[in-house]
């Protein structure tokens, strides 16, 4: 009979276009495995595996000369991803069903650009990430600033004010607030615009080698064209998007790092077609065509086709690099250019993450919108007035005061007069303009400042740094760092997130033997490889093997047990697409073998086949070198079946050096048992599930591996069947698929590997300082049930006092069932905990709820879905396990929409991505998979636990201080408005002010909004120590105590009286006295701002010298711009502030004020902490060791509690 290689040698190589990323499903980081086709030249395939599920991933493999003399194919780069489920598969699966026709792709001619550029003139390569240029940057900045609502209005006011019938204020200041506020944002936005210039000259002006003329010259990257042939040479960019002709490498092979492109720090792989692999572009020329698919933005596929001396070979998303890798390992690579500039993947996906509103603006606004309202009272009131004024005083206007229509200055002509209708309309729009400053413009302003101080702050702090990581807090978001100190839900990833994402290989059964207690070897025993150069090769993780499987393996006696471990750790070291890199050492007889991978679990798998004397060497496009005990061997890779949702496994078709052909397969338990070969023997089957369940007890992440021998016949229909399914040009990836899981069957079990996925330091300790904050924190992940409850015991999510409800449901009507009982066990554990136990009410017995993905695919999106929020939320912990990425953002969707609690999510993984986007706060994690979580979350940390000081120190802080800053902006705008109405009713309602134009004007932007911006940043209730040894203190921004509607309209209550206070006691002290109204306007002015800063200072809770500075330094500017205007002859009021502080009155009446408008906030603050302390005073008290209420700080504790039962 024929060898089944050599058969496979004859079969012509069949061309199949790779459809990479066709129909990919991403997982979550603790799900299932993720799926992305790509097919090669010779028909393999690439298989990817997603972290939880034992995560590993294989590249397509061609097959090369070798041992078997197969002909050398090209192989697809092992591109696996975590993205959103959603992202690039649409793409994908429509790009698949189609040809590329010339309306939805592009023509381009190698190695000339004119003819390429000639129908259709393709964007140049010249990058423009700035925003504005030197002439649109006014226009266009005023337009986006100008999308703020209350910008416009103040604008219209401003307008209004100069129309000589409507002017209240000098029409030269009526604009100067407005500006001010719109100068200083466009200051900000240049500024990080010209930074944005600046990257982008940089980049445009880069150099890169381009063929011109038969030779490779310099040329800037701005002046690269499509189809110009391009060399890159190592450690070097991408200048941009173009497919691969040659490289340094014999058989085509270029690695590349993507981490500019999205976030990943590992090596990928690329492949130039064996086509244009012996071409030399600067020697012998090359001529031909590509027509590619049009630009889009999926940056894990791409379909095309060249043509070159009249043959025409597919193109895959394995042969083109992309704009902002980088060579790596690589001397050089020569590719043409197909996507140039804007056009390039890169530019196409540079858009951020969607922006997100703090609660505390949202609820700003409905403030705004009552503000306003009140500001159209007022101006009812005025107008409706004088309109009872003007008909009562027709006769005699011409003589009355504030309002005359007669000039007896000038030749006694008369003053324009419109009739009563169109005058109280006038006054109306007066009014308003005069009370505009009700909605404090300033506030927009000032909340961008005190943000950016506050995200200042943040990443100085070294406790939210991980040093060992050189990772650091980063602060992505500014608009919603207040949102921090609200939290009420948080969904937490588990891999990489709750552990650290370093795989560690602990456990293996082989052939029902279970491996798991004697790993105990020393690191010495592990196996050393003597390369050909004399040197020795070391794996650079050290693993301890297991001494009896050394023993197995090096004992030399060919037994079936034997053989059944080298297969074992054959399969772990072949199927992957780890990429073995040498690295000199200090020594130079040793070199360090690095093993570069896509997936920690992979790496861990490889370097513990390593360990045990399996040592993967070398990798090519065509087959791997593995030195196996001493004695290397090369094993030609014939074909890769991808991982997909269905089959839940991968396999890899091993040609191997006796010519025998094996099958590979690895995969999921749940999958794999079912592929088993009836004949098994049933005890092996039963003792490797009882250790995998044993296993995933504790918290290890398992993976089952078989091994199939092929046949002459079975080799010759795979065979067959692969070239059929490979060549369909519509549903080609579901026929592989179907091949795939035709052939993974009839398998013989070889054994089972667990891996120990470490929890990071302080993630107990973190979590049961939120819960004791009163944050329920849910856990989704894609791990096995098993696993997640054991991780959930060890992190302290889950303990042994917890009722335990798990939903394993396959039907709708399965989960409804379920749900309801789950619902009746809840309430039932609800009321015990209510019945009085000795004269006392004992606490209910928590509960925590564990759902498996499948109940939440009948559940999500559909009637049952309220059933899950009534009952999870009656839950103390929620355990979701097997979820996919949209499942998890489901899952943060259900509590969002449902509620009005704060929500946050935190992950590591790109398969994160949809979730920190829905919830309302994201933090990514800069973990071991990439930065995708970290460039789409709103907050970056290094571990989990850093979470606690975020959000129970910086996070109660600066919700303290942004909902106070609020608050006090509007109390200090609200007396001023007030006390304008209140001189209005005494001025025959003419919107005449007392107060000088300019002192109005300069009230909102040097008199009263520097303190307010500087204490707002620098404000701290309480130390960092307590907030953190008190986690229940963190209640107080749950229950929205320092901004709430109760608040506003107590502070709006004492605006009136305030402003009240302020304006008639001088005006009954001096109503029959000959003062003038500047000299009113002066001590009303003078006795309003003392007075808001006094107010300040009754509530700030942390004295500084800036704070002090800036207090009562404002308080001084307010002096000094007072004298200066009244200084200037040309103003009205002149001198009036030098003759009126001469008065012994002036300092009577001023004391007077202050201390009879001040005096209510004074008594009800005191009223207050002694008969109904908050918790944040209670821990004040007890930080200052006053101890005014008897406790002691061990009892504090206690006392917070009771209180926060009380308010709940």
């Amino acid at each position: 009979m024929d060898n089944p290689v050599a058969v496979y040698k004859q079969q012509v190589v069949i061309e199949a276009e790779e459809e990479y990323h066709e129909n990919n499903i991403a997982c979550s980081s603790s799900s299932s495995y993720k799926s992305a086709s790509s097919w090669s030249k010779t028909g393999q395939f690439r298989f990817s595996v997603d972290e939880d599920l034992s995560e590993f991933s294989v590249s397509s493999l061609g097959v090369v000369n070798s041992a078997f003399s197969i002909e050398s194919a090209r192989i697809s780069s092992s591109n696996w991803r975590r993205h959103d489920s959603k992202g690039g598969n649409s793409e994908g699966l429509v790009s698949s069903q189609k040809e590329l026709s010339e309306e939805a792709s592009r023509l381009l001619y190698i190695n000339d650009s004119q003819q390429t550029n000639n129908r259709f003139q393709f964007a140049g390569n010249e990058i423009r990430t700035a925003k504005y240029s030197i002439f649109t940057f006014l226009p266009r900045n005023l337009f986006e600033q100008f999308h703020r609502v209350a910008y416009i209005y103040f604008l219209v006011l401003a307008s209004l004010n100069q129309v000589p019938q409507l002017e209240v204020f000098a029409k030269e200041i009526a604009f100067l607030p407005l500006l001010f506020v719109l100068f200083v944002t466009a200051i900000k936005d240049a500024y990080e615009d010209l930074r944005r210039h600046r990257s982008d000259k940089i980049e445009n002006n880069s150099m890169a080698d381009v063929l011109v003329n038969g030779k490779f010259e310099q040329k800037r990257w701005k002046d690269i064209h499509v189809g110009e042939i391009i060399k890159v040479c190592a450690n070097e960019a991408l200048p941009c998007d173009m497919v691969l002709l040659s490289t340094s490498d014999a058989t085509g092979v270029a690695y590349v790092q993507t981490t500019n492109l999205d976030g990943e720090s590992n090596l990928k792989t690329r492949y130039a077609k064996q086509e244009t692999l012996s071409r030399m572009p600067e020697k012998e020329g090359i001529s031909g065509f590509i027509r590619c698919e049009n630009p889009n933005r999926n940056i894990y596929g791409f379909q095309a086709y060249m043509e070159l001396d009249g043959k025409r070979f597919s193109l895959g998303p394995s042969n083109i690099v992309l704009r902002g890798c980088e060579l790596k390992n690589t001397a050089w690579a020569v590719g043409v250019a197909v996507y140039t500039g804007k056009e390039t993947k890169a530019m196409l996906n540079s858009s951020g993450a969607p922006s997100k509103r703090s609660r505390l603006e949202m609820q700003m606004n409905r403030e705004i919108i009552v503000l306003s309202f009140f500001l159209i009272a007022l101006c009812s009131i005025i107008t409706t007035l004088f309109g009872v004024w003007i008909v009562r005083h027709e006769d005699g206007l011409n003589i009355a005061p504030f309002f005359r229509k007669q000039d007896f200055t000038k030749n006694n002509d008369d003053y324009k007069y419109y009739g009563k209708i169109r005058e109280i309309l006038f006054t109306f729009m007066m009014s308003v303009i005069m009370f505009q400053i009700m909605i404090p413009i300033s506030l927009y302003i000032s909340m961008e400042v005190v943000r950016l101080g506050q995200a200042y702050f943040m990443t100085r702090d070294t406790k939210l740094s991980d040093n060992a990581m050189h990772s650091k807090f980063q602060c992505r978001a500014l608009n919603i760092n207040e949102d921090l100190g609200q939290i009420k839900y948080i969904f937490s990833d588990k891999t990489g997130t709750l552990t650290e994402n370093k795989m560690e290989f602990r456990c293996a059964s082989i052939r029902g033997v279970d491996y798991n207690h004697s790993f105990v070897g020393s690191e010495e025993d592990s196996h050393l490889v003597q390369a050909v150069n004399g040197k020795i090769l070391k794996p650079k993780v050290k693993v301890k093997p297991n001494e009896d499987l050394l023993r197995l393996l090096r004992s030399g006696v060919g037994t079936e047990d034997r053989k059944h471990a080298e297969d074992f750790f054959l399969a772990l070291a072949a199927c992957n697409t780890i990429v073995p890199l040498t690295l000199e050492t200090s020594d130079e007889n040793v070199m360090l073998i690095d093993y570069q991978g896509e997936s920690p679990d992979e790496q861990a798998l490889v370097y513990a086949a390593a360990a045990h004397g399996y040592t993967l060497v070398e990798r090519t496009s065509g087959h791997i070198d593995i030195d196996m005990q001493g004695k290397k061997q090369r094993f030609n890779i014939l074909g890769l079946h991808e991982f997909d949702s269905d089959r839940k496994r991968m396999s890899v078709v091993v040609g191997c050096p006796d010519n025998a052909v094996k099958l590979f397969v690895k995969g999921a338990d749940s999958s794999m048992f079912g592929a088993i070969h009836k004949s098994m023997d049933l005890d092996v089957v039963h003792a490797t599930e009882a250790h995998l369940h044993g296993y995933s007890s504790l918290g290890l992440r398992t993976l089952v591996v078989a091994v199939r021998a092929f046949s002459d016949s079975d080799f010759k229909q795979w065979q067959l069947e692969y070239e059929k399914a490979s060549t369909a040009l519509i549903g080609r990836v579901n026929s592989l698929r179907n091949l795939a899981a035709k052939f993974e069957s009839n398998l013989s079990l070889l054994g089972a590997s667990a891996i120990e996925d470490k929890l990071q330091g302080g993630v107990p300790e973190a979590i049961e300082s939120l819960r004791r904050a009163g944050i329920k924190v849910w856990v989704l992940t894609g791990d096995k049930q098993e696993t997640a409850i054991s991780i959930g015991y060890s992190c302290s999510l889950l303990t042994e006092d917890m009722v335990q409800i798990i939903i394993n449901s396959d039907s709708n009507e399965s989960c409804r069932k379920r749900l309801q009982e789950a619902k009746v066990i809840v309430s039932e554990r609800l009321v015990e905990g209510m019945k009085p136990t000795e004269g006392r009410v004992s606490n209910p017995k928590q509960v925590a709820l564990i759902i498996d993905g499948t109940s939440l695919v009948y559940i999500l999106e559909s009637e049952l879905e309220d059933e899950l929020f009534q009952l999870a939320t009656k839950c103390d912990v929620v355990l979701c396990c097997r979820v996919a990425p949209m499942q998890k953002a489901g899952i943060v969707a259900l509590i969002k929409n449902r509620t009005d609690d704060m929500t946050l999510a935190i992950g590591d993984g790109a398969n994160d991505v949809s979730m920190l986007q829905v919830a309302d706060v994201g933090v990514g994690i800069s973990g071991q998979e990439g930065r995708q979580a970290v460039m789409a979350s709103d907050f970056a940390i290094g571990q989990f636990r850093f979470l606690v000081p975020l959000l129970l120190v910086h996070g109660h802080w600066n919700y303290q201080r942004m909902g106070y800053m609020v608050l006090y902006n509007f109390y200090k705008n609200a007396v001023l408005v007030l006390l304008l109405f209140w001189y209005e009713l005494y001025t025959a309602y003419t919107s005449t002010s007392t107060i000088t134009g300019w002192s109005l004007v300069l009230y909102s932007i040097i008199y009263t909004t520097l303190p307010t911006v500087v204490i707002s940043i620098l404000e701290k209730d309480l130390s960092h120590k307590t907030l953190l040894k008190y986690p229940q203190l963190y209640g107080a921004g749950q229950r929205s105590e320092c901004y709430n509607a109760g608040l506003f309209w107590l502070l709006m209550l004492e605006t009136l009286w305030q402003s009240a206070v302020i304006f008639y006691v001088p005006y009954f002290t001096y109503r029959n006295s000959t003062m003038d109204a500047s000299r009113m306007g002066d001590l009303l002015i003078l006795a309003l701002v003392i007075l808001v800063s006094i107010h300040f200072a009754m509530d700030i809770m942390c004295w500084t010298w800036i704070t002090h500075a800036v207090l009562w330094g404002s308080v001084l500017a307010t002096c000094i711009c007072v004298i200066v205007i009244d200084s200037i002859r040309q103003l009205p009021g002149y001198w009036a502030i030098y003759h009126f502080v001469a008065c012994p009155s002036f300092w009577l009446v001023l004391i007077l004020i202050l201390v009879a408008a001040g005096m209510p906030h004074f008594v009800l603050k005191l009223i207050k902490q002694q008969f109904r302390p908050s918790d944040v005073q209670i821990a004040r008290e007890m930080e200052k060791n006053l101890k005014p209420y008897h406790l002691s700080i061990a009892s504090l504790e206690s006392t917070v509690n009771s209180n926060s039962f009380r308010r709940s």
